[in-house]
């Protein structure tokens, strides 16, 4: 099985997996760090992989995604970003719904507080 096939089947088998540098309890870089930190704030259950401890799968995944940096977040087997483009859509409440951690309050207040 080549590293392609071994990451889209790694990826199919997890609703939601992060690709990153160290693990969510030991991030080793700050990219990633900041990015568990919003997976934990929206109250994401997800895998991880840590590309530090296999080159392969470092190279691996940057040409899989078509995406140059880590850590790299998919959801339904879908490459939705790094760590920019996370913080962007956490902002925005885009993360949330994408993960179905919306509290469901905030999903329907229409701002007539």
């Amino acid at each position: 099985m080549t590293m392609q096939e071994q990451l889209k089947q790694i990826i199919g088998q997890n609703r939601v997996i992060l690709f990153m540098k160290g693990t969510p309890d030991f991030p080793q870089c700050g990219f990633s760090g900041r990015v568990v930190e919003i997976l934990k704030s929206c109250g994401a259950r997800y895998a991880s992989v840590d590309v530090l401890a296999d080159m392969e799968v470092r190279e691996g995944i940057k040409r899989y995604a078509n995406w140059p940096t880590v850590p790299q977040l998919f959801v339904n087997g879908e490459f939705v970003g790094g760590c920019d483009i996370l913080c962007e859509m956490f902002e925005s409440g885009e993360l949330q719904t994408l993960l179905g951690t919306v509290d469901s309050a905030k999903a329907t207040d229409n701002g007539d507080a």
